[in-house]
């Protein structure tokens, strides 16, 4: 091996560390706010890539009727509950973003699926299709059972799981996809040449993570989601609703795994199931970092994704192996230390 082959793993271990990074940002947030371990975080990561890639082939995605599916779903119970408790107040928020915001986006398809369209379009408009999902998820699933223990919420999440990739399946089929890159060419940095698209992933990956540290520290939402990950039964008493706080956390997640699907759909073929394996990945580097650091989180997961490179080099058929076994002497480092804690505490 010489200095260029390292050079060339070390940029390949940089791309997909950035997007491991982002995911077990997503699943750190999701767990410390409400306490669960959001296995389907890598669906996301396959409705945003797959979504992007149906409109830019002049295709309609899934997502588009999963949506409508969902927010009318959605709807339904919200006026179920507003029957039971008498309580109409907020009935017509959940119409806007459950049934006026999918018929709309259906309505707008046609503007948008043909291959002439800016890729910039096509990529907020798959935003608008996928990100959706994420509170109507939690609405739907999470909502009812956020009391439970983590176990619980743990073998949920496992169900949506499956549901999801089976849905996957049924609307966009067995094939694999790729996307048109945002960027193209080379660019000579520090010595050596850079993909112009793994430049663009790690600026949008520190983008969004900058982005992330402005909105928890300086805004309302965000220290209110600070607060229910602290203590959720304290952030009530102080009149912080934990409903809220949930579907905020799960809409930052949503964003997060389909942002990261359309990064890395240019360099990965993308299948209705890839995104698990993805996300299993974000969730390792989520071990890393305890389930509660976020630096922790994203030094790991470039460690995981430079471990990916080089394991892919020099033992392709063990590279998965390689890289998940790293959650055992994790876990039992950490086991040395662990104390009980109450899920309120």
């Amino acid at each position: 091996m010489d200095s260029t082959i390292v050079l060339i793993l070390l940029q390949d271990g940089l791309l997909n560390g950035a997007i491991y990074a982002l995911l077990g940002l997503a699943l750190v947030l999701i767990f410390a706010v409400t306490r669960v371990i959001f296995i389907p975080q890598g669906e996301f990561v396959t409705f945003g890539a797959l979504t992007l890639a149906f409109l830019v082939n002049g295709r309609v995605p899934g997502t588009l009727y999963l949506l409508l599916i969902a927010g009318s779903l959605v709807f339904l119970l919200e006026c179920v509950s507003a029957i039971r408790n008498k309580l109409y107040a907020g009935l017509w928020r959940t119409a806007l973003w459950a049934l006026v915001l999918p018929i709309a986006l259906y309505l707008m398809l046609p503007l948008v699926m043909h291959q002439d369209t800016p890729l910039w379009v096509s990529v907020l408009f798959s935003m608008a299709l996928v990100v959706p999902l994420g509170p109507m998820i939690y609405r739907l699933v999470y909502q009812r059972v956020a009391e439970a223990s983590v176990l619980v919420l743990l073998i949920t999440s496992v169900a949506v799981h499956f549901a999801l990739t089976g849905l996957g399946l049924v609307f966009f089929g067995a094939e694999g996809w790729r996307t048109p890159p945002f960027m193209t060419g080379q660019v000579n940095l520090l010595g050596m040449a850079w993909s112009a698209q793994t430049l663009f992933v790690l600026v949008a990956a520190a983008v969004l993570i900058g982005a992330l540290w402005l909105f928890f520290g300086g805004t309302l939402y965000g220290r209110a989601l600070r607060a229910t990950a602290v203590n959720r039964r304290g952030a009530r008493l102080v009149g912080i609703s934990t409903i809220m706080s949930g579907r905020i956390t799960f809409t930052l997640a949503a964003a997060i795994g389909t942002l990261s699907g359309m990064l890395i759909a240019p360099v990965t073929t993308i299948y209705y199931d890839t995104g698990f394996l993805i996300g299993l990945k974000g969730f390792v580097a989520a071990i890393v970092g305890g389930l509660a650091s976020y630096p922790l989180t994203a030094a790991g997961a470039i460690f995981v994704g430079i471990l990916e490179a080089f394991s892919s080099f020099w033992a392709s058929s063990y590279k998965e192996v390689i890289v998940f076994t790293l959650i055992i002497p994790v876990l039992l480092w950490r086991s040395f230390g662990a104390r009980h804690i109450d899920d309120e505490d």
